[in-house]
């Protein structure tokens, strides 16, 4: 893959075509099927409209920079990145724009440079691919300075309002599927109780689908209570009736008993599954051991399903543009790519419903989910 530092060009008016010249760009945490959704772009931009597209690296901050970090993105380029995890541009998710941490301790608000940036490559709209938070900035930058805006939610935790579905969450759940997979057979080898810890930073949406699909006894997410007392029951229950293991998935955001959220540091959750495996022990005198899987999740080839959708997006995204519909995101509803207003979806942040089906069905299977 060429480095982002490799390619960095200044792109000015004199560049410009007699086409429309449209931004892309990807912000926040990294995952699988971003690039599939650039690719989506680039030949839609292209291929359709005779557009040319322009890719800026590492999100806003290739605004910032000068020269500007951008390059001239062609069909040849973007058609090796279909299968390829993480994201070609680069991105980031520190610092502000609008209270930019600089190295003087300062905090500057440098949104002005970057809609300088956007100006200064000519560009008549951009195509923006985050979550909520990194959404939220970028529409209040390009309300702020006259920017032509459509955004793709992205995020492995899914937990973007509106859309059914968003581009990294399937090879995320297929990433913690195969983990229980393999942990089974460990588990029932040694007569342990094991315990994996998946990201999903607020919402449970990981633990739950990886957990129905991967055959787990107990399934923890932030969205129900659970009590330690309950849960050692559950693992005694299952020593009575001869089952001599337990698969527990958790989600990282999962707080103690006492209501506290356990962090590896003040910006990162982490260790709630470490938690768990004291408690456990304690409790009920079962051996355990704990797998936390990290930003595995956030790596490798994106899952079939995930190039689907990033491809879906991608296309749709074009469109709007075409259409002039700007300040929308779209979205996936019942197989099918619609548009919502962006402020609709950041504004309903979507955590899992404890009516839902997949809760209803965990508990079918027998599931201990707290209560």
């Amino acid at each position: 893959m060429v480095s982002c530092a490799a390619t960095n060009s200044l792109l000015t008016l004199s560049d410009m075509t007699s086409h429309k010249r449209i931004g892309i760009l990807t912000s926040g945490g990294d995952c699988a099927g971003l690039n599939a959704a650039i690719r989506a772009v680039v030949h839609r931009a292209i291929d359709t409209y005779n557009w040319e597209p322009i890719g800026i690296f590492r999100a806003t901050q290739g605004l910032m920079e000068r020269p500007i970090g951008a390059v001239k993105l062609t069909i040849p380029l973007v058609d090796r990145l279909l299968v390829m995890g993480g994201t070609y541009l680069g991105t980031t998710n520190k610092g502000n724009p609008f209270a930019f941490p600089m190295e003087n301790g300062e905090l500057l608000d440098r949104s002005p440079e970057i809609i300088e940036g956007y100006h200064q490559l000519g560009l008549d709209a951009i195509v923006g691919i985050g979550g909520d938070g990194s959404l939220a900035i970028l529409r209040k930058i390009c309300q702020q300075g006259g920017m032509n805006f459509v955004a793709i939610p992205k995020t492995i935790d899914n937990d973007v309002g509106v859309t059914e579905h968003s581009i990294g969450f399937d090879t995320a759940v297929n990433i913690a599927t195969e983990a229980l997979d393999r942990l089974h057979f460990t588990a029932a080898s040694h007569s342990r109780a094991m315990i994996l810890e998946v990201m999903g930073r607020d919402a449970g949406h990981i633990a739950i689908s990886a957990g129905i699909a991967g055959g787990a006894d107990v399934i923890l997410i932030p969205e129900i209570p659970y009590t330690i007392a309950n849960l050692c029951e559950r693992i005694r229950l299952r020593q009575l009736e001869g089952k001599n293991y337990s698969l527990i998935i958790v989600s990282e955001a999962v707080k103690t008993e006492c209501g506290e959220i356990v962090q590896v540091d003040t910006n990162r959750y982490g260790g709630i599954g470490h938690y768990l495996a004291t408690k456990i022990a304690a409790a009920s005198g079962a051996e355990t051991r704990v797998t936390t899987l990290g930003h595995t999740q956030r790596g490798g080839m994106p899952s079939p399903l995930d190039r689907l959708i990033a491809s879906a997006f991608g296309v749709a995204a074009v469109d709007l543009i075409a259409e002039e519909k700007f300040d929308r995101m779209v979205a996936w509803q019942r197989r099918e790519v619609i548009s919502v207003p962006i402020e609709e979806a950041i504004s309903q942040y979507c955590a899992v419903n404890p009516q839902s089906t997949l809760v209803k069905t965990a508990r079918g299977l027998g599931i201990y989910l707290g209560d």
